[in-house]
């Protein structure tokens, strides 16, 4: 049973005295098992930063972020690292896929770093594949696949190992509007299908409807939060 993801009282501040500057100004969030959080607000709000404090990637300046009872901050860099290769899945903007793998390979490479077989990685990768509409491209390299088909295999990837928390850094940017909302639907049911929560990072209103829920940001500050009744159902 996954957990959920707390996060009290974070501070992110960089330089000191006149010259800090504050990524983040006190957030305070939670996001349970099978929810989706967008969290919204223009270039500079600290919406990325807050990202990257929820998942472990950068420690906040003051604050707690927990999950599983663990507070990530109290935790080793090995451990952190090993957290986002098992609990914790990621789908960028770009898609960041390697260009020399298949399909099949980039979906399962999270789960052979983590130790899996290689024959029980691409069995799993190959499934999502399936899950995810892309059943007969397994073999295909990014270069021969479209850019939602790419963002597809992105989201394989992120939740072949099962994840408890799923990351989502603009994960529509490069797309256009038709083929994002298509891979952010995909996104949201994948997660909810499986349990894990989801985080999106996002400038996109249209991109925030497809979540349960959204926060808004600005100066690194939480200035609302709204519940999208339909997208939770």
């Amino acid at each position: 049973m996954n957990s959920p993801l707390v996060a009290t009282d974070l501070v992110q501040t960089y330089g000191e005295g006149s010259n800090a500057t504050h990524a983040l100004a006190g957030v305070s969030l939670s996001v349970a098992p099978g929810e989706s959080l967008a969290i919204m607000g223009p270039s500079g709000s600290g919406k990325t930063t807050l990202l990257h404090c929820l998942a472990g990637v950068l420690a906040p300046t003051s604050g707690s972020v927990v999950w599983k009872g663990a507070d990530l901050a109290s935790l080793s860099d090995r451990r952190r690292t090993a957290l986002r290769r098992t609990d914790f899945g990621f789908v960028f903007q770009s898609g960041q896929l390697l260009p020399e793998l298949p399909a099949v390979e980039n979906a399962a490479l999270p789960l052979m770093l983590a130790g899996t077989s290689r024959t029980e990685a691409t069995r799993v990768a190959a499934a999502w594949l399936a899950h995810l509409g892309l059943a007969g491209l397994e073999q295909r390299r990014p270069g021969e696949l479209s850019g939602g088909q790419s963002q597809r295999v992105a989201i394989a990837r992120a939740l072949a190992g099962s994840p408890g928390v799923v990351f989502a850094d603009e994960p529509t940017g490069a797309l256009d509007q038709a083929t994002g909302a298509d891979v952010l639907s995909v996104l949201t049911s994948a997660t909810r299908s499986t349990g894990a929560a989801l985080v999106v990072v996002t400038h996109d209103e249209a991109v925030a409807r497809h979540c349960s829920r959204m926060i808004t940001m600005r100066d690194g500050r939480v200035t609302g939060e709204y519940v999208h009744e339909e997208a939770a159902r």
